[in-house]
């Protein structure tokens, strides 16, 4: 008895749910490795030790599949972020410090899914994208900002683009961390947060370039 038909028997006891599962699984790494467009449909089945056509009765081709995959990443990152942001009581350095740690930690423990999500993805793969995913955790942060400059004075139509500037320090930082790995996540928070809370904390009012 020879490997495949070894692998074919071991497909059978499978239920459906747990191949769709296995499918999930191959698929979410071979995007991570390769990218969508160099992922083919032979390719997850090979891995996966399948036919194409098991592929095809569970997601209907590799954008389906991706589709899955990318919802499930948007789903566990945005659901870390807006745990860490959900507590309006708390003090906004705090809130800072726990949605810099939450995103971190998500690239640390998510690794292959952080690298599917920063990747562009396909038009067929739906909404759940990477930009879409920041527009939504910037548009949190953006009511958290207008609560505390409305408390301080300031205008709070600056809050959009503050919001913006903060979310995009974070994620931009966080690629740069995911190929380094150093400092250590929870000193990286911090610095991002240093950075960004000193200069909230020092916001003129009407600021004005020096030199016009």
């Amino acid at each position: 008895m020879g490997e495949p038909r070894r692998a074919r028997e071991r497909a059978v006891r499978m239920t459906g749910r747990e191949r769709r599962e296995q499918l999930v699984a191959v698929g979410r790494r071979l995007f991570a490795e390769k990218g969508f467009e160099a992922t083919s449909v032979e390719e997850i089945a090979a891995r996966a030790k399948v036919s194409k056509p098991i592929v095809y009765e569970h997601f209907g081709g590799k954008e389906g599949l991706y589709a899955v995959v990318v919802d499930r990443e948007t789903s566990t990152l945005l659901g870390a972020l807006e745990t860490s942001l959900d507590d309006p009581r708390q003090h906004p350095r705090i809130l800072m410090e726990r949605a810099a740690l939450a995103f971190l930690t998500y690239i640390d423990d998510h690794e292959d899914g952080f690298r599917i999500l920063v990747r562009d993805s396909p038009t067929a793969a739906g909404s759940g994208t990477y930009s879409s995913l920041l527009g939504d955790v910037a548009a949190k942060v953006e009511a958290i900002l207008a609560a505390q400059l409305r408390m301080r004075k300031y205008t709070t139509k600056d809050a959009s683009g503050y919001a913006r500037m903060l979310v995009g320090m974070v994620a931009y930082t966080g690629q740069w961390w995911l190929e380094t790995r150093t400092p250590s996540r929870e000193e990286m928070a911090a610095r991002m947060v240093n950075l960004s809370w000193y200069g909230l904390g020092a916001l003129e009012k009407s600021p004005r370039l020096q030199q016009h």
